[in-house]
């Protein structure tokens, strides 16, 4: 079992912490994609970025199929979504 080493909230400064901070407001909590992708604060602030632009923006999928086809690959790679 793999395992990496996160920034715990309490732990992150900077830009990271204001990453954490936004997804705290947005969803209730910290996503544990977003944790795991801690090490490198900006890697993931752009990942959340390209994550938003593809499932929020309009596109040939409505949100409702993307959010059925995201559930269902997460499924299959025994994934929590």
């Amino acid at each position: 079992m793999a395992w990496i080493d996160l920034i715990r909230e309490p732990d992150a400064t900077g830009s990271l912490s204001k990453l954490y901070e936004s997804s705290r407001n947005r969803a209730g909590y910290i996503a544990q994609i977003i944790q795991v992708m801690s090490r490198d604060a900006d890697v993931a602030a752009e990942s959340m970025r390209f994550y938003a632009r593809l499932m929020k923006s309009p596109n040939s999928l409505d949100g409702a199929r993307r959010e059925l086809l995201a559930a269902v690959v997460s499924n299959v790679n025994d994934c929590y979504y």
